[in-house]
């Protein structure tokens, strides 16, 4: 089966400022919803971890797999896509017509990045890549996965195993630190 889980919150989330590659740590809040979701999913078993070198994701999976004897194997595949010139903006849906809003409010139009940003291709292109390479394989093999990583780049995990379209890449509202189980059906 495989696992994907959302970082826990930091202080950028709760001031609504763009991170993206951005290494932002976990707040003490973060921190807690990563020790409650061990308690929650303490039954959940997983083979392997593999996981963001981003300080967010890291800490959640190391709290959230302490004492569970899981490796984390950590792939810079898994970071958080970029949003250029726009990480460390707050409240970027409050400024009209801001380049970067595309990207959150109709995806399916945010066809070129915005400065330093990356594309949906370039995304979908790295996760598809680990996806194929570390993880098909390991399903294929009966193994348990799990994948903790970061809004946008789990949210191309999701459209990739839930063929979605690129229109409902918000769709399935990834929130900090919850488990969300997806399908594995081999040769699709």
């Amino acid at each position: 089966m495989l696992y994907i889980m959302r970082h826990g919150q930091t202080d950028w989330n709760v001031i609504h400022k763009l991170q993206g590659k951005t290494d932002i740590p976990l707040n003490e809040t973060g921190r807690l919803m990563a020790k409650n979701a061990a308690k929650e999913y303490s039954d959940v078993h997983f083979d392997v971890c593999f996981c963001s070198p981003l300080k967010r994701a890291s800490e959640t999976a190391e709290i959230l797999l302490r004492d569970r004897h899981v490796p984390i194997i950590y792939d810079d595949r898994l970071r958080e896509m970029s949003f250029g010139v726009y990480e460390g903006v707050e409240n970027t849906f409050a400024v009209e017509d801001l380049p970067i809003n595309l990207l959150f409010k109709s995806p399916e139009k945010y066809t070129v990045p915005v400065i330093g940003g990356e594309s949906f291709d370039e995304l979908f292109m790295r996760t598809g890549e680990f996806l194929k390479q570390k993880v098909f394989p390991l399903l294929e093999d009966g193994k348990d996965v799990l994948i903790v990583g970061h809004g946008a780049m789990n949210s191309s995990i999701v459209c990739r195993m839930l063929n979605l379209p690129i229109s409902e890449f918000w769709s399935k509202g990834i929130q900090n630190c919850k488990l969300m189980e997806l399908p594995y059906n081999k040769g699709e």
